[in-house]
């Protein structure tokens, strides 16, 4: 049988490519695969039924359906395998898309022990993923660390699942958050200041300020007195309070919740009606230590 070419397509409705056929009138697989690679056979669209037929395929050998290729265009098969990965590729890319329209946050690593660098910082959260920017907070006079730093991936997915755990970052427990927004500048105090609820007699403006040095620097702590079973906390950064509102503490074996400092100046006598020397007394507490009672903890 006399050399003939029969007409190949990727799709039926693009431009066909003429394939040479072997001397037999067969066309080899490996012929259709080097005009169009990852090609595992061929099919045509039946003129009677108008249903698609594959074209058999023996041992890399494609024969003519009926002996006779016809005037008709084939389609190419590619493995389903192969489509499949393509449109897992095509979604995967969809979703990245998407999610590049969440950005990341500098996220607030509390807890840090005093000898972690940003060096060591940045080889541990790059386990989890590229990370753009890692700082130690220092003080600026001394250099030491304030035990609290910051860090931002590129990938937002990243962030979400650092954020979900806790880190043990040189020998100690580390929790990363996202900071929460502060307050205007004229409140500047409010930002820096928490409240302590459900102290115990027994607990000491040292053994506070000691404590609460492992997330910051702290620069005040007040324990009202007499005692009222709460005390505040001053620091440095604003951040770092606001980032352990909301939080248990456990604190010489009791549990203290943590809160925003608010300011009830205009009704801190009805909040504590009872409270020694009378609401005079009261307001020149507030007005000397500058604190503020927490609405959510009369």
């Amino acid at each position: 049988m006399s050399e003939l070419y029969i007409r190949v397509a990727e799709d039926e409705n693009e431009e066909p490519m003429e394939i040479p056929s072997e001397d037999d009138g067969t066309i080899l697989l490996s012929s259709v695969a080097a005009q169009f690679p990852g090609a595992c056979g061929l099919r045509y669209r039946n003129p009677e039924s108008q249903c698609m037929r594959g074209v058999r395929l023996v041992e890399g050998v494609l024969h003519a359906p009926e002996n006779d290729w016809g005037n008709l265009v084939y389609v190419v098969n590619y493995p389903k395998d192969n489509k499949r990965k393509m449109e897992e590729i095509d979604a995967a890319s969809a979703v990245k898309v998407k999610r590049g329209f969440q950005k990341t946050s500098d996220l607030i690593v509390l807890g840090l022990p005093w000898k972690t660098s940003e060096q060591d910082l940045k080889d541990y959260f790059t386990t989890f993923g590229e990370v753009i920017m890692v700082q130690v907070k220092r003080d600026l006079k001394t250099g030491n660390s304030k035990g609290f730093g910051f860090v931002r991936f590129t990938e937002y997915e990243t962030q979400t699942k650092v954020v979900a755990q806790r880190h043990m970052i040189d020998g100690r427990w580390c929790d990363c958050k996202l900071p929460n927004s502060k307050a205007s500048p004229d409140e500047p105090m409010r930002s820096r200041k928490i409240f302590v609820g459900r102290c115990t007699e027994d607990m000491t403006t040292d053994e506070l300020r000691q404590y609460f040095m492992q997330y910051g620097e702290v620069t005040d702590v007040f324990i009202p007195k007499p005692f009222r079973a709460f005390a505040f906390v001053t620091f440095a950064d604003d951040q770092v309070a606001q980032a352990l509102c909301g939080e248990d503490l456990i604190i010489k074996g009791i549990s203290v919740h943590i809160s925003n400092a608010e300011p009830k100046h205009n009704n801190i006598h009805q909040l504590f009606p009872n409270f020694p020397g009378g609401s005079a007394s009261l307001a020149a507490m507030f007005d000397r230590s500058q604190y503020q009672f927490p609405s959510s903890h009369v």
